[in-house]
Order: structure tokens, then C-alpha cells, then sequence
């Protein structure tokens, strides 16, 4: 791995010499490691004119979360209390003769941004933007290699669930159940709070799990994801407990259903962003419930669980090939319920069979 850690740095440095700078100082965990293998709190990587190197206030722990750093990249230990890797990172940059410095403005905190240039008056500080956000977006094989492990640990880990008895049992319980699962089967833990819905409160976006019990014809609604080695991926379902589905269940699942369905089969290369989104929104606005469909249809995932690009009606841009995103649309009817169905896919051509579901637990409406 350690050479592809350096093609992206090397890319990386091309991009900021053909905009003037001669180095960068990334500051963003998720860039970091993307850049360098891992992520060490506090850690920082100055990309320079023709070395780079990692400065830490500690030693790395080597812990999962952190990932596993690149061996060839230098490793500086800052020694004292307060020492800051961003401040003793424009030091080395200015050391080295850069005349200019690369910075991510959108994460650089101002006194942060003050410190760096009090270090280093002579160097021209610039904004670097979302240069590494864009770059992460085309995903490489062994990236999604590490996405559809992280989407068979969650379709274990929400399967095993589906087996269990379920009526009586809280919305707290069933989630803490999910996430232990989730690392049973080899996750690093769970890609972001998992999300259990029952009743009047399935359907909900993010639903933060309560002491609710589950109830016979309720709507079950959960939304989970793995991280394995940083990588992180999302799936979402819907159920109904105890029974045969009521009517309005089944027409609101259909319709969800096949706005998800939509949005899945619009995922190809050259699609725009928004295309996407319209493809899935205008299912439910026919409807009549456009409304109630979030701010955006999906969105990339990797080693962020929401990262660009956002399939929202508003979004600039065209999906490329290998980037994996979610499609995600729900529904919520305040005081009955709703229905979410979300899936992870890695956007593919027709050529190759189209878009690839990471997410294979049955979409089906079951009762549980």
C-alpha cells in the first residue's frame, strides 16, 4: 500500500504546483489518511516541494480507528506540552525553502491559521479547498474491496436481528444489539449511531433510538453501517412486526420502494448529480409526498459516512465511474410511521452490468 499512499500524495503535489504552491498542509483526519494510511489524533501531513512527512504530538497507538500508516512516510514526534503538528508542519515547509503553503481553510480553525502564519511570515499562505475531498472521490478496487466487506458485516449483522424475537424489545436495545454485532463480525465499529425506528417514529431520518417498545404492526425501520479499516457503508430497512401488513403499509412501501428502484437504475457514469435525485423525487412527488423526502437523495461514502458527491436537486456535477454512493428515500407520516429503504452501490457502466449493490438483504416487505 505504501506506493499507492504516494501516488496520491504525488498527485496531490502536481495539483498544487500547477495552482502555484509548492506544498500543502493537510489537516482533515479523513484526508490525512487517505493521503498517508492513517490518522493519528492531532496528526497533520505536510506534502512539500519533493518530501512529505507526518507530525504527531504522540506516538500512534496503532489502534484500528487510527488505520495503519504508510512505513516509508517520515513520522516526526513533537516533544513539550501544546506543541502544534500544523505550526511545527509550516516551520519544516519554510525550512525547506517553499514560498508557498497550501492549507484547508475549510477545516483550519483562525487562531490555528494565525499560529501558521506567525511561524512562517515569509511563506504565501493559499486555500487549498476540497482538492483532497475531490481526489477521494473515484474510489480504487482495494477501496471498495474494503466498502463491500463493511456492507456483508451489516447485512449479517442486521439478518441475525431479523431472526431474533422482536416484540417487547426497545429501540435502544434492538440498536446497541446491531453495533455489538457489527464488530462480532469483524467491523471496527459501527460507521455512524445506528438508527432503530418503531411505530410512529420509523421512517425518520438519523432517529435517535428511545425506550419505545416494539409493538405487533408497527413499522420497523432501521439504519446501520460498518467501518472496516475507515471505510464506511450505509443500509436501510423497513419491516412490519407480528402481521400481515395493513393496506396503507403496502401502498407506502411500494411507493418508496419504487423510488428507491429510481434512483438505483439512474446511477451511471455521466449522469448528473441532480438527474439522480429528480429520478427518485419524482416518484414520490406524483404522489403527492415530495415534501417529505429529505434534502437530498443520497450521497458518496467511503471514508466519511457522508461525503461527496450529494445526490440533491440542487448538486453541480456528473457521477464517474467506481464512485460509491448512497440512495437512500424515505418517507415519514407524522403520528403513523414511514419507510426508509437505503442501499449502498458503487456507480458502474452498462458495459460492466451497471451500477454494483455493496447492500443485499432482502428489500422485500416482511413480517417479522
Amino acid at each position: 500500500m505504501s506506493d499507492v499512499y504516494a501516488a496520491r500524495r504525488g498527485l496531490l503535489r502536481e495539483r498544487c504546483a500547477a495552482a502555484g504552491n509548492s506544498a500543502a498542509l493537510i489537516t482533515r483526519p479523513a484526508n490525512v489518511r487517505y493521503l498517508a494510511g492513517a490518522s493519528p489524533l492531532g496528526a497533520v501531513l505536510l506534502v512539500g516541494p519533493a518530501d512529505d512527512e507526518l507530525f504527531c504530538a504522540g506516538a500512534p497507538t496503532g489502534e484500528a480507528d487510527e488505520g495503519r500508516l504508510d512505513e516509508k512516510l517520515p513520522l516526526s514526534l513533537l516533544s513539550g506540552p501544546g506543541a502544534d503538528p500544523a505550526v511545527a508542519a509550516a516551520d519544516r515547509a519554510a525550512a525547506v525553502r517553499a514560498d508557498s503553503l497550501a492549507v484547508e481553510e475549510h477545516h483550519l480553525t483562525v487562531a490555528r491559521h494565525r499560529a501558521v502564519r506567525s511561524v512562517a511570515p515569509r511563506l504565501r499562505l493559499a486555500d487549498l479547498g476540497t482538492a483532497v475531498e475531490q481526489q477521494r472521490l473515484v474510489k480504487d478496487e482495494e477501496e471498495i474491496a474494503c466498502l463491500r466487506i463493511a456492507a456483508e458485516i451489516a447485512d449479517q449483522a442486521l439478518g441475525e436481528l431479523l431472526e431474533s424475537i422482536l416484540v417487547g424489545r426497545t429501540e435502544r436495545h434492538l440498536a446497541l444489539e446491531l453495533e455489538r454485532r457489527l464488530v462480532d463480525h469483524g467491523a471496527d465499529g459501527p460507521a455512524f449511531p445506528t438508527s432503530v425506528g418503531t411505530g410512529p417514529h420509523s421512517g425518520r431520518s438519523r432517529h435517535r433510538p428511545s425506550d419505545r417498545r416494539v409493538e405487533e404492526g408497527d413499522f420497523l425501520s432501521v439504519c446501520l453501517g460498518a467501518n472496516y479499516r475507515g471505510y464506511r457503508c450505509e443500509i436501510g430497512r423497513t419491516f412490519v412486526i407480528g402481521t400481515t401488513p395493513a393496506d396503507w403499509q403496502i401502498e407506502l412501501y411500494d411507493l418508496v420502494f419504487a423510488a428507491q428502484r429510481a434512483g438505483r437504475e439512474a446511477l451511471l457514469p455521466g449522469a448528473a448529480y441532480r438527474d439522480v435525485d429528480h429520478a427518485a423525487r419524482s416518484v414520490l412527488d406524483s404522489a403527492g409526498y415530495g415534501e417529505a423526502l429529505a434534502g437530498c437523495t443520497g450521497h458518496g461514502v467511503g471514508l466519511e459516512i457522508d461525503e461527496d458527491p450529494q445526490l440533491a436537486p440542487t448538486a453541480m456535477g456528473k457521477l464517474d465511474a467506481c464512485v460509491p454512493v448512497t440512495v437512500e428515500p424515505g418517507v415519514h407520516l407524522p403520528g403513523r410511521g414511514g419507510v426508509r429503504i437505503d442501499d449502498t452501490l458503487v456507480v458502474r457502466p452498462e458495459a460492466d452490468g451497471g451500477p454494483e449493490l455493496l447492500t443485499i438483504t432482502t428489500k422485500e416487505l416482511l413480517a417479522l
